[in-house]
């Protein structure tokens, strides 16, 4: 019982904090003109290129509107995201914005991994957000990278998936299950986009921090022919699924687990509670033994460095998502 209100007492006071600094923010914020989006041909196998060229104009467009209102800082980070060597499956810069980034050749790929951020992922961290590796794309590269490094003859994609509306750290929005809920359905959608692009590559979603509340919230909406796609789900610096075991998940998909010794995310409460008639918390802690899930080793990563090459997480995390998950490994 004073285990249970001590992690309710939390949960509140982190609530009133939000609230402070969500007005504020609100009060801060300005709208944002933006170019007209570009019509996208109907995704599939025969289409990424033309994609990939439009959302690349698109991002030009979009910086150029950026910098024309004095949002030099806007500008430069649009301008990284739409270089030539780079390919997107999809693009908004309104407000946030949105950005879904392709590594690899998914048309033609045996395996395809999804890596689904947590908060504070907007289009100007996307490529940065406190490190390199911190951040989503650079997150994704070194998942990318080290696949080729086990197996330099593998092909494997890697969809970089900012597809949603994540929540700022300091906000209402990440202790409720309301952001989770709108991406769940939004990732459900990709996957039926990525079947419809290469229907026999099997994929596997890489859930990250608040992103693993966005991948329960998935499998709770998705239908049996998009979940027969997944081949492994891994949630790694977890707050929890939204749900308070594995089995409450509705799917066979083998889940994977794991959280670094020095993870701060280990001090919040895994727990749900009703407060003025909204929930709060995510659930159980899917690493504890009762939830369910596969334990997935990740050493002493921190909350932001899971996929910095080198490390024992990214590893393991490479290894599942090459089909592999027998050798994962605490060494």
């Amino acid at each position: 019982m004073r285990a249970a209100r001590l992690r309710r007492g939390m949960l509140v006071s982190a609530v009133a904090g939000c609230l402070v600094f969500s007005v504020t923010a609100a009060a801060r914020s300005t709208g944002r003109q933006t170019p007209v989006a570009p019509r996208l041909p109907a995704l599939s196998a025969g289409t990424l290129e033309d994609r990939y060229a439009a959302n690349r104009q698109y991002m030009a467009e979009a910086a150029d509107a950026a910098r024309e209102m004095g949002d030099g800082a806007r500008a430069d980070r649009l301008g990284e995201l739409g270089s030539a060597k780079r390919d997107f499956l999809s693009f908004s810069p309104v407000g946030d914005g949105q950005a879904v980034e392709v590594l690899g050749d998914l048309a033609h790929a045996d395996r395809i991994a999804v890596v689904v951020p947590g908060s504070d992922t907007t289009v100007d961290t996307f490529d940065m957000l406190g490190s390199r590796y911190g951040s989503l794309a650079g997150g994704a590269r070194g998942l990318y990278a080290e696949t080729k490094k086990l197996d330099p003859k593998s092909r494997v994609a890697v969809v970089a998936w900012y597809g949603y509306r994540a929540p700022r750290t300091q906000s209402v929005e990440v202790l409720t299950g309301s952001r989770a809920a709108e991406g769940g359905q939004r990732l459900d959608g990709l996957i039926g986009e990525l079947r419809r692009v290469n229907a026999s590559a099997p994929v596997t979603l890489l859930c990250h921090s608040y992103g693993s509340v966005v991948c329960g919230n998935a499998m709770g909406t998705m239908d049996s022919e998009a979940a027969s796609a997944l081949s492994d789900i891994v949630v790694f610096g977890s707050p929890g699924m939204g749900v308070r075991s594995r089995a409450e998940l509705g799917t066979d998909v083998p889940l994977w687990a794991g959280r670094g010794t020095r993870d701060w995310i280990a001090d919040v409460p895994h727990a749900s509670v009703n407060l003025f008639g909204a929930w709060v918390g995510f659930g159980g802690d899917p690493t504890s033994s009762d939830f369910g899930a596969k334990v997935l080793p990740t050493g002493t990563a921190r909350h932001s460095d899971y996929l910095r090459p080198g490390g024992l997480a990214v590893r393991n995390i490479a290894l599942i998502a090459l089909g592999r998950g027998a050798e994962v490994s605490h060494d």
